[in-house]
């Protein structure tokens, strides 16, 4: 499990460098002198290179392992965020964001099917899946707060350089800190292996609309947000809506007993939270947003990692890479969309609306809980 130790503290810090830039990339853009549907395509770019980086990612983790990848995003990240801190206009960032999306593209599926690979059995791939939630909403916590704090302080060129010299540091440290498993082993000399005749399990595909459905509301909020009237007020209230929006999804990750529940409730629960969460957020309401964001974090608390879980599930433990990279595909679209829609539709209709509308069709589409589940069971690893 050292590795997975290894592995958790340097996506702390990659996550807390990335979330950081949340609340001052469409200020930043504005002072550029950026409109609102730019910005949203500028997002959406973000998303959209994901797509050939996750695909490339599926058939290389499973074939040269996740260290390379790993390692090489976070590497390539920090150096995009030094060119970041000296753009002059929009469609500098636009390019930019676009090859940090696709270079970011591989660390997801990465890191997703390493863990994977450690654990022994359903239970422990399920405690790391929580445990990644965990260090993700960890750094996102205060990373937020932080960035605005950091621009504040020393302003956007600055704090780019910062945060890219940061992520340089880490992938030069992780070079000698993460090591491939080509399966879980622990210190007995156990592994995971099927059974011998035990089948490949074909995959329900409309499971993918699910990711694609929460990651296209997540890309409309992360467009939104900066923009309503309360955090326009001030660029640290910005930070701090997003880090109350982590704090919730902190307490509902801490609540380890939710894992002894079926991935699929869990799956199911948090999304229709979510949506409810985003109606309530459209409307005319007596609840503060602030106690809003943190009932919207709190269900992506309950969501990715139960929905993580239910795809290795589905999936009868084979073809990690392969399946978290669909998922990170399905991700990238909805990221793509989210911002786009956001952009070119809040004149006519709040984006809220959208989201719930989305997320709620999604649920209907989801497939039951999988009856005839490939088992892993642990073997005598020779």
């Amino acid at each position: 499990m050292k590795i997975a130790i290894w592995l958790y503290l340097f996506l702390f810090v990659a996550f807390f460098d990335l979330h950081a830039q949340y609340p001052i990339l469409t200020p930043f853009a504005i002072s550029l002198g950026a409109a609102p549907s730019f910005i949203g395509l500028m997002m959406g770019i973000y998303s959209f290179t994901h797509l050939p980086g996750n695909l490339l990612a599926g058939i290389g983790v499973d074939r040269y392992g996740s260290r390379i990848f790993i390692l090489g995003s976070l590497f390539g990240a920090g150096l995009i965020l030094l060119f970041q801190a000296h753009v002059t206009n929009p469609w500098q960032l636009l390019v930019l964001r676009s090859i940090s999306g696709f270079v970011l593209a591989f660390l997801s599926p990465a890191c997703m099917s390493l863990l994977a690979r450690l654990a022994q059995d359903h239970i422990t791939q399920g405690k790391l899946m929580a445990g990644n939630g965990l260090v993700h909403t960890l750094a996102s916590v205060v990373s937020p707060a932080a960035g605005a704090l950091l621009v504040a302080k020393i302003g956007f060129s600055q704090a780019f350089s910062v945060l890219g010299w940061v992520l340089i540091a880490v992938a030069a440290i992780a070079v000698f800190a993460i090591h491939d498993r080509p399966a879980a082993v622990t210190d007995s000399q156990e592994a995971i292996t099927l059974p011998e005749n035990a089948p490949i399990q074909q995959m329900p595909w409309r499971f993918f609309i699910l990711p694609l459905a929460i990651s296209c509301s997540q890309g409309i909020l992360f467009f939104e947000l900066p923009l309503m009237k309360e955090a326009l007020e001030s660029i640290m209230k910005a930070g701090v809506f997003f880090s109350v929006i982590s704090l919730g999804a902190l307490l509902t990750l801490s609540l380890l007993f939710l894992n002894r529940f079926s991935p699929y409730v869990r799956t199911w629960i948090g999304s229709l939270s979510l949506a409810i969460s985003f109606f309530v957020i459209a409307i005319p309401t007596p609840f503060p947003l602030i106690v809003l964001l943190f009932v919207v974090g709190m269900s992506k608390g309950i969501i990715f990692p139960a929905m993580s879980s239910y795809l290795i599930e589905l999936s009868g433990g084979t073809r990690y890479g392969q399946m978290f990279s669909t998922m990170s595909i399905a991700s990238s679209i909805g990221y793509f969309f989210g911002p786009l829609l956001a952009g070119n539709l809040r004149t006519f209709v709040s984006p809220y609306f959208i989201a719930f509308f989305i997320l709620m069709t999604a649920l209907v589409i989801l497939p039951a809980h999988h009856r005839t589940r490939t088992q892993l069971t642990p073997t005598l690893h020779e």
